[in-house]
């Protein structure tokens, strides 16, 4: 019996080539249908198949993801542009590599006797955490529509997104800034959109994947993995409807068929990209929402948070070709 559980032992840490597995330890900023890339591929195996032991890790809070790369905790993230450049701009040594999604997808909803964002002053606005990229886009829209987000409204973290959704049932906020799934389940509770983020189509970085500079540095083919695995998750996604659902599933907690269909469609069909295309434009727009907070962001560009050498490689090495013929 010992020898047969040590041959197991073996067999699980070996990959597809039979060779040992490379631990990487991926985090992940929020439970949004942003991340469905990792998801999937963590769940289809496709790290594995890259000679990869992949350990995902949700941090729900993009500054705090970035302090625990910095760290060496973890080896590639996920999180809000904007977290990572200001990271950078107070000397830690990461790099954006590729953005899974390059525009807000967030909703402003309030209670229903809310009947429009005038409604809003003086009420209690619930966001994830302060500088995270549902607390970016709501001061965003706010200052669109002429509320003043530092004086006309109350702005809250709550520190996850399934806790803004109990914060609008228990009464605790009056309104609060969802993505999908959360937002399509909120909606379903009778909650009023007061304002489509998505529809206003803020170019950001949202979320990027970044990496230590040390590990860019010392283990560039750890980065090539994780980047091929990926992209493979994505077109798993693309391709195979009922398994991501069942991923979607597993990470949200949400089980309504409806809801999990509105979030696949919304996602996969509309905002992720097929690779971690970086546009500059929502990087531009990023690095001017930090210089609101950090006068060293003014004297910065966009260009010198991003390294480009593994998306490159991605489109180089035919892999995109292969998937999408």
């Amino acid at each position: 019996m010992k020898q047969i559980i040590l041959v197991l032992g073996l067999v699980l840490a070996l990959g597809s080539n039979g060779f040992a597995l490379e631990r990487i330890r991926i985090g992940y900023s929020s439970i949004s249908g942003s991340y469905i890339g990792i998801w999937v591929a963590h769940d289809a195996g496709l790290f594995h198949k890259e000679g990869l032991d992949d350990q995902i890790i949700l941090i729900p809070s993009g500054s705090q993801l970035a302090q625990v790369t910095v760290a060496g905790e973890v080896d590639v993230g996920s999180l809000n542009g904007s977290s990572v450049m200001a990271a950078a701009l107070k000397g830690a040594d990461m790099k954006i590599i590729g953005n899974s999604v390059n525009k807000m997808i967030f909703s402003l909803y309030s209670r229903p006797e809310i009947k429009n964002v005038e409604g809003l002053k003086g009420k209690k606005i619930g966001v994830t955490r302060f500088g995270s990229s549902t607390d970016i886009s709501v001061r965003f829209a706010l200052r669109k529509l002429n509320i003043d987000p530092q004086k006309d409204v109350v702005i809250l973290q709550m520190g996850a997104m399934s806790s803004i959704m109990g914060g609008l049932q228990g009464g605790s906020i009056d309104a609060g800034v969802v993505s999908p799934p959360v937002l399509f389940a909120v909606d379903k509770m009778g909650f009023k959109e007061l304002v489509n983020i998505t529809d206003m189509d803020l170019a950001f970085p949202n979320p990027s994947l970044m990496a230590q500079g040390e590990i860019i540095k010392k283990k560039p083919e750890l980065i090539d993995k994780f980047m091929r695995a990926y992209v493979r998750g994505i077109h798993r996604a693309r391709t195979d409807k009922q398994f991501t659902l069942k991923s979607i599933a597993k990470y949200t907690k949400i089980e309504d068929p409806l809801i999990l269909e509105k979030a696949y469609d919304l996602y996969v069909g509309k905002v992720l990209e097929k690779a971690p295309y970086i546009n500059m434009t929502g990087m531009k727009n990023a690095l001017e929402d930090v210089a609101k907070t950090d006068p060293a962001a003014k004297n910065a560009k966009p260009e010198q948070f991003v390294d480009t050498q593994f998306i490159d490689r991605i489109e180089k090495s035919g892999l995109l070709k292969e998937l999408y013929r």
